[in-house]
Order: C-alpha cells, then structure tokens, then sequence
C-alpha cells in the first residue's frame, strides 16, 4: 500500500463514511470518524444558523483537533494505514460558507494556528454528486435535522469544496459518485481500490464511476 494516511472528503451526503468503513475494513486499517453527533449546535443551527453557526464551527474545530492529534500520533503496531471520513480543512470551508465576514476573519486565525499542528492525509479521496444525488441519500439515512437542507447550501459547500481543490496542490482522487453504490456493487469498490494501488504526482486525478 503507498499510502498511509487516506482521508475521504466530499459534500453532506456523498457517501464519506461508507466509503471510509469498506477502506479500512478491506486494508485492515485504523478509522477516524467525525463525531458529528457529539456536538450540540447541530440541530439548533439547521434551526436559526445566524445565531448558532459560530458555536457550531468552534467546537467542530476543537473535536476535530482533539480527534486527530490523539489518533495520528499514537502508532498501532498493527494497523499501519489510517482512513478518515474527513478533512481537517473541512472546518475552514464550512466556516466560510456557514459564518459572515468579521466572525470568519476571527475563525480563520484560530485555524492558521491550530492546522500546522496537524498530521496532513499522503491522498484525499474526493466524492463529488450532483444536488439531486445528495438529497436523495440525504433523505434515505433520515437523520431529522438535515431534512430542511436546501439546495443552495449543498450548491455552496459543493463549490467551496471543488474550489479548494483546485486551488491547492493536493493529491486527489476526484471521484464521480454520480452512480455510487459501495454498499451494492463490489465493483465500485474495486475502483476506488485499483486506484489507490497506483502512485500519482500531485495535483487532481478524475475517477467516474459506472
């Protein structure tokens, strides 16, 4: 395996977390989760967002930290990979859609100090759907919160996240998930596998899947 530290990334809904369970069951690797549901600002901001986005992204940022220091330097003798269902990037994109200007400035300096302390994945597996597509598994996984999720949230976070790619020299598998089913088609599966298998320079690599 060339790689060590795999993170998957992609908008809500994209498939993240199934993707990152099948990966490191088949690599026998070690998996980071976000704990979404541990923080309390998440219902409360799908209900009045201007009110509780800042909390909400603080302490996204606070966990997330806390989650991938701990993880990242502990060494397991036996599981030398590590997947993970997220970026610690995600918090800056996510604050910058989610927070106005003057409390963004104030997030982004909390983040330029704490992000030079993280470990950075060696591959982002990037899951791009369309809308329809997220609101679809959106409405299937049924978590009561992110009923209300607009079009135009996901359309904003989309182009925030596909923007930051582009923009910075990460190596990326960028994944059409148009037609994903990890769960269904083994052969999806195998792909993203066969993929991870070859040694790419850095920059934007483009996967669709069938």
């Amino acid at each position: 395996m060339k790689y060590n530290f795999i993170t998957i990334e992609g908008n809500i809904g994209a498939g993240k977390t199934t993707l990152a369970h099948m990966l490191s069951k088949h690599f026998n690797a070690r998996l980071i989760l976000e704990q979404f549901a541990d923080n309390p600002f998440l219902p409360k901001f799908y209900e009045n967002p201007q009110q509780y986005a800042f909390p909400l992204e603080l302490f996204f940022m606070a966990e997330r930290y806390k989650q991938l220091k701990e993880l990242l330097q502990t060494k397991d003798m036996f599981q030398n990979i590590t997947v993970s269902d997220y970026l610690f990037t995600k918090c800056l994109l996510f604050a910058k859609v989610n927070l106005p200007d003057e409390e963004f400035r104030l997030y982004q300096k909390l983040f330029d100090i704490i992000n030079p302390q993280i470990v950075q994945p060696d591959i982002l597996i990037y899951l791009h759907a369309p809308v329809n597509r997220l609101q679809q598994n959106i409405k299937s996984r049924n978590r009561t919160y992110e009923q209300a999720i607009s079009n135009s949230y996901l359309f904003n976070l989309q182009e925030t996240y596909t923007q930051y790619i582009k923009q910075h020299n990460i190596k990326t598998l960028f994944i059409d998930s148009s037609n994903a089913d990890f769960l269904g088609d083994s052969g999806h599966l195998q792909i993203v596998i066969d993929a991870l298998d070859k040694e790419y320079s850095d920059g934007q690599h483009y996967i669709t899947l069938p």
